[in-house]
């Protein structure tokens, strides 16, 4: 049995995309976006609200693109899958979790993202819709795509 590895969020982005190459020259880009929620307190009537921070990997001309347009505060939309790596810090072992992403959509207006002012969309996965700017996708996995909708937001 197959299983699913699928991430959605939209958000705001925290700091300016950190730009780096890989050693064979593959562009990458860091970027921290933030998402929250609200709501209403059942005891006390008073409003609650909590921000969640994710680091979100970008690579190759998805990268590029964000190192291009994306600035602190820029509202993005973002599907991709969880990661978690494991490395090493003043001999103790950490844990860090990413999402890697495989679609990239620019929301709002042409003073945040775009100079068209419309929502411009940068995907990984082969299947999406023809508008959208595709990038070849290197994955290990055969079924990737398998559980991909188009979802209207």
């Amino acid at each position: 049995m197959s299983s699913i590895n699928k991430v959605i969020i939209l958000g705001n982005v925290g700091n300016d995309p950190e730009m780096k190459y890989a050693p064979s020259g593959t562009a990458m880009c860091r970027l921290s976006i933030a998402t929250n929620m609200s709501w209403k307190d059942k005891e006390t009537g008073e409003k609650k609200d909590k921000t969640e921070w994710h680091n979100v990997m970008l690579f190759r001309q998805q990268a590029e693109l964000a190192e291009k347009y994306v600035k602190k505060g820029s509202r993005l939309y973002v599907e991709g899958r969880i990661e978690t790596s494991k490395y090493e810090k003043d001999g103790i072992e950490r844990y860090s979790t990413s999402i890697i992403a495989d679609r990239l959509q620019f929301m709002g207006s042409a003073n945040q993202n775009t100079s068209e002012g419309n929502s411009e969309t940068y995907s990984t996965n082969n299947q999406e819709n023809k508008k959208d700017n595709q990038i070849p996708k290197e994955s290990n996995s055969k079924n990737d795509s398998e559980f991909d909708d188009d979802i209207p937001f």
